[in-house]
């Protein structure tokens, strides 16, 4: 703890100046100075890299985009390394919440037993069908032809005429796609899916 109110105190007074001109260059200046240590910071708390460079860049979009609401009163180091504390906890908050509710769907499909199992099996149906049609068509195709026709990709780069990188592509995205649209499905659909084998 005493490390990271250490860090905090080493930002430069320049930094306060940075930030008060409204150009795109000086801001990114501040941010160069700072995200490898707020990085750091940030990842003490969630003990995930990605996540706590995930927690930095928020911070620095949020201060980016109100940039003409916020007014900083102390120096822009010890308002990064507050705005990071607390973006992190919030997340930490919402793992809590989100385990809950994949503990209680657990729980709930054990006590309620198959027929549970059969309503949430239709209602993830539902939703990746919903999801499925909200994809661009050339990804939602090259999904459905790996997927559902199980095609391997060199298979639906023939078919398609286009090259198998293209394939390779439109697959991330629309897995990309589905993942975020499903996020809360994710958990649930993974259980459902080992208790089926």
């Amino acid at each position: 703890m005493i490390r990271n109110y250490i860090i905090a105190m080493n930002v430069t007074e320049e930094n306060k100046c940075l930030l008060n001109r409204d150009t795109e260059a000086e801001f990114e200046k501040v941010f160069r100075a700072n995200f490898k240590n707020l990085h750091a910071y940030a990842n003490t708390i969630v003990h995930d890299d990605v996540m706590a460079e995930e927690m930095v860049q928020n911070v620095f979009c949020r201060l980016w985009e109100k940039r003409e609401q916020i007014q900083i009163r102390e120096s822009v180091g010890a308002y990064l390394y507050r705005s990071v504390y607390h973006e992190s906890l919030n997340y930490l908050k919402h793992l809590k919440v989100r385990d809950a509710y994949q503990t209680y769907i657990i729980n709930h499909m054990a006590d309620t037993g198959n027929a549970a199992y059969e309503i949430e099996l239709g209602e993830l149906e539902d939703r990746l069908g919903v999801a499925l049609l909200e994809l661009p068509e050339k990804c939602r195709t090259i999904f459905q032809m790996s997927r559902f026709e199980e095609l391997k990709y060199q298979e639906i780069a023939d078919k398609l005429e286009i090259p198998v990188k293209t394939v390779e592509n439109q697959m991330g995205k629309a897995l990309k796609l589905l993942r975020l649209k499903l996020v809360d499905f994710l958990p649930v659909a993974l259980i459902l899916v080992l208790i089926e084998m």
